[in-house]
């Protein structure tokens, strides 16, 4: 999967769950969920649930600690697929 391709997919994922609409427009690898998109701790469990339904793969307490922003997200994403 390119790296756009999975911009495009975790933003279908990220969508619902977004309180400012400018920076989910500009939405980049550097984006932050929780700074930038203003999306909240019980949103973030939620946004983690549906990568691990949307990819098929399980992620770990360590995981999660780490998916903080696009870059992560896709970094762990990817990993996992690659397992």
């Amino acid at each position: 999967m390119t790296k756009d391709e999975l911009i495009e997919k975790l933003k279908g994922i990220i969508a619902p769950y977004i309180q400012d609409e400018a920076a989910f427009a500009n939405l980049n690898e550097d984006t932050d969920f929780v700074k930038d998109l203003k999306i909240n701790s019980a949103n973030l469990v939620d946004i983690i649930l549906d990568i691990e339904d949307e990819f098929d793969i399980r992620l770990e307490n360590e995981d999660m600690e780490k998916m903080l922003d696009v870059k992560s997200a896709m970094a762990i994403v990817n990993a996992k697929l690659e397992a």
